[in-house]
């Protein structure tokens, strides 16, 4: 019989969600760039730290800590002085900074708005963050919304939708410039009501490299559909709202470990 767990490539990607300086789970859809009429699911009393001894207590990598605003920044860099190396960063990283996260521990770093000029795609910005720190230390995030023609990456805390659609051409574009995706889907992001599994599968139709999805999982076995989905090729998964240590009842920490060690590639 076919062994395969052998072909698994899905992992599980923790998370840490950083705002005004507290770790959250928040309604995607509800973020503005004035701060106002955030939607909060869960507002941890613990600092990122406790999350990240968490993840390297478990083994976990590639998860990402997102800053969603200002005042985060100390919180992310305790974070990466609890797991180096564990851990990408991403929340108004630009040229400038880059280097920095790198250098504060942070695997890799991980970019939207900066991407663009006004609503267009910047190839020329992009080459400057590969300049600085490698394409082998770049997720570039295309979190997206849904539109009348597929999907069309969102900036600016998701509130303004770009021209770049998400399409296998875009994607084989932006793979010459960065090491791995990250893509949210806003629409779902938040509210623990299932993946938009027509979106996973148009990722994993393509597969070239490694790409986290992340919005709406609310069972550990997203995990296993996921898997299948991805028929061996690398579609990871994050959850939010939905998990215990998020204060969500849907699905259990421990379970996602679980089911990550059992089934990650030989």
């Amino acid at each position: 019989m076919k062994d395969t767990k052998k072909e698994n490539m899905t992992e599980f990607r923790p998370c840490i969600d950083l705002h005004e300086g507290k770790v959250k789970q928040i309604v995607g859809s509800s973020l503005k760039e004035t701060g106002e009429g955030v939607e909060e699911n869960f507002v941890s009393s613990n600092g990122a730290g406790y999350y990240a001894e968490m993840y390297k207590r478990d083994g976990l990598r590639g998860g990402h800590v997102i800053m969603l605003g200002k005042g985060c920044e100390e919180e992310a860099k305790e974070a990466l002085r609890r797991y180096p190396g564990g851990l990408q960063v991403g929340g108004g990283v630009n040229e400038s900074n880059a280097a920095g996260w790198i250098e504060a521990g942070a695997s890799h770093v991980i970019v939207t708005s900066y991407m663009f000029e006004g609503d267009e795609l910047s190839i020329t910005k992009i080459q400057k963050l590969v300049d600085v720190i490698g394409k082998d230390r770049l997720v570039l995030d295309l979190s997206c919304k849904q539109t009348p023609s597929g999907w069309s990456v969102a900036k600016d805390k998701w509130q303004t939708v770009t021209s770049l659609p998400v399409t296998h051409a875009t994607l084989d574009l932006l793979s010459q410039y960065c090491s791995e995706f990250l893509v949210h889907a806003a629409d779902v992001e938040g509210k623990c009501q299932g993946i938009d599994t027509a979106l996973v599968e148009h990722l994993a139709e393509w597969g070239k490299i490694p790409i986290t999805y992340a919005g709406g999982a609310k069972s550990v076995t997203d995990l296993e559909t996921i898997s299948k989905i991805a028929k061996g090729k690398p579609i990871h998964l994050t959850y939010g709202s939905s998990l215990d240590i998020f204060g969500g009842n849907l699905v259990k920490y421990s379970d996602c470990v679980e089911w990550h060690n059992a089934n990650k590639a030989k």
